[in-house]
């Protein structure tokens, strides 16, 4: 893995809020040090994860069994309505 910078415990102390900034930004990781022995290791985090949408969730799961809308009246009935 390639570190983007190494700097000691006092440095990052005196600008973590800038060091923080600079990880998020360039997404290389930071190695804080004391007296030469790597204590920490700042990472950038993980890109968010995007969240699917509800729409369109189901689709391809119905199936259509019959007439959508179907008529009011029957068939039979239809000469009836004529009269």
């Amino acid at each position: 893995m390639e570190y983007g910078e190494i700097i000691t415990i006092s440095r990052f102390k005196a600008t973590c809020l800038a060091v923080l900034d600079k990880v998020k930004r360039t997404g290389q990781p930071v190695l804080i040090t004391r007296r030469g022995e790597t204590i920490a290791m700042i990472e950038p985090p993980p890109p968010p994860e995007v969240k699917k949408s509800w729409l369109g969730s189901f689709r391809s799961t119905g199936r259509i069994v019959s007439d959508v809308i179907p008529p009011a009246v029957k068939e039979k009935e239809w000469d009836a309505l004529n009269e």
